[in-house]
């Protein structure tokens, strides 16, 4: 299923419904920290089990996952290399989860050996069933996923790829100045959640520092930096203390922040997946978001720099060769979502409005309508989900409770409600907790941790407008 689809209700039920505890191995502590969050605001026991633990509470936590106090456990496929693998088999456990699962094929964009690493462990934990999920698997790489997990003859299920609310407007380097396009693209999105990435930790450090010095709530993130010094990076912009993350792939999938409206490539991704995969990072919430590309042929050559330390000739190739068709396919002027979906094998009609080839929308025009905010203005997405109707200034303070609530509770905002909640809750405004129960992505868990809270700031905010 596409980025953002709600892949983990595939788990997460049968976690709530089943006998024993549902293993979920995910690749980044920062993505289980994340979902256990959210899990947590849902009313699950869940936890993970890292190198981050001290000795104690690692104990402790495995105590209760041989007990089977958890529902979830989330876990790195490199815990299993050691005596945790063995512990394991002694575990009352239902399910087996392998989230990010394109990591286990050498094919995929994203390969981890630690990952392939995983064959047999489906046969050493007595064949309980496997569950392997992906937003960005080609049909080699889910050939390759099924022979590595030696799952037989599994049923699989696929999503529609195609993301509407997702705007993908590309330029090309060169035709105007790339820096002043890319302030005025954030400018245009003031006050909302982007990323933008680039390919090099020396672009990250120049790009930050060009929006830091025009005021904008910027953080770098990329692998030469201290490891606090990215959490704290990756923790302001989850809790909406910065607006815009500069990163590298490592920023990869160590993210999922349902309100992030753009994202923006300042240099040409590696190929089709690592594309989709990234700008799948944006409008999580199905609320509309505008993901724009800067490419050149001079970043194909860059990104072809890094495949001399590959050693098979056949796995260089195909790496250069999966280069340049993302280079094709940004050059052509044909349905950008039209184009990354038959890359995935799925055929669908011009997205018809959500695309800059289809819809006429560039990104010279839009820079031509700077500072101008994004959200404000009218969208030509006729397919894409609209915000409902809302009341701006009840929405703005419904935004500020967020922020002091999830600062409160030490999570990130959208884990209280997303954006499209909160809209829905500025439309409605719900006078009872069985209206609010009526908003989407208000469950009995939210609303008994936080609806107090929002209708009395609704409340109030109605008697304030008399």
């Amino acid at each position: 299923m596409p980025t953002g689809a709600g892949k983990s209700l595939t788990f997460m039920i049968p976690a709530r419904m089943m006998q024993g505890t549902v293993l979920v191995l995910s690749p980044l502590i920062s993505l289980m920290k994340d979902q256990i969050d959210t899990l947590a605001s849902l009313g699950f026991h869940a936890t993970a089990i890292n190198s981050q633990l001290a000795f104690e509470e690692r104990r402790a936590r495995l105590a209760k996952l041989r007990n089977g106090e958890y529902e979830l456990v989330y876990l790195a496929p490199e815990a299993l290399e050691g005596r945790l693998r063995d512990f394991i088999q002694n575990c009352p456990l239902s399910l087996l989860v392998v989230d990010e699962a394109h990591c286990i094929s050498q094919w995929g964009h994203d390969f981890r050996p630690s990952y392939r690493r995983l064959e047999g462990l489906k046969a050493e934990l007595g064949g309980i069933p496997v569950l392997a999920l992906t937003a960005t698997a080609t049909r080699q790489v889910a050939r390759d996923i099924i022979r590595q997990l030696g799952m037989v003859k599994p049923a699989g299920y696929k999503g529609s790829f195609f993301r509407p609310n997702l705007r993908i407007i590309a330029r090309k380097k060169g035709e105007g100045d790339t820096r002043r396009e890319i302030m005025a693209l954030v400018r245009s999105h003031e006050g909302e959640s982007g990323i933008i990435y680039c390919m090099s930790r020396k672009a990250v450090e120049q790009t930050t520092a060009f929006l830091q010095s025009k005021g904008v709530r910027a953080r770098a993130y990329h692998a030469g930096l201290p490891d606090q010094e990215r959490a704290d990076a990756q923790n302001a912009f989850a809790r909406d203390d910065a607006d815009v993350i500069v990163a590298t792939i490592a920023f990869g999938m160590g993210i999922d922040k349902s309100n992030v409206r753009f994202v923006i490539h300042r240099d040409m991704p590696r190929d089709i997946e690592s594309w989709y995969q990234e700008i799948g990072r944006a409008g999580r919430d199905g609320l509309p978001s505008d993901c724009f590309v800067f490419y050149s042929w001079a970043d194909v050559k860059l990104h072809e720099r890094f495949l001399d330390v590959i050693d098979d000739l056949g796995m260089r190739r195909f790496r250069r060769q999966a280069i340049v068709r993302l280079f094709d396919l940004l050059e052509r002027r044909t349905c950008r979502h039209q184009a990354i979906l038959r890359y995935f094998d799925e055929e669908i009609a011009p997205c018809g409005s959500s695309c800059d080839v289809c819809s006429g929308v560039t990104a010279s025009g839009l820079v031509a309508l700077a500072p101008q905010p994004m959200h404000s203005r009218v969208r030509v997405s006729a397919r894409a989900p609209e915000p409902v109707s809302q009341d701006p200034v009840l929405f703005g303070r419904l935004k500020t409770l967020r922020k002091r609530l999830a600062d409160r509770d030490g999570v990130p905002a959208y884990i209280v409600f997303n954006d499209r909640t909160l809209a829905e809750l500025a439309a409605r405004k719900p006078a009872s907790p069985d209206e609010m129960l009526e908003v989407s992505g208000v469950g009995v868990a939210k609303l008994a941790r936080y609806g107090a809270d929002f209708l009395a700031e609704i409340a109030q905010a109605g008697s304030s407008n008399r």
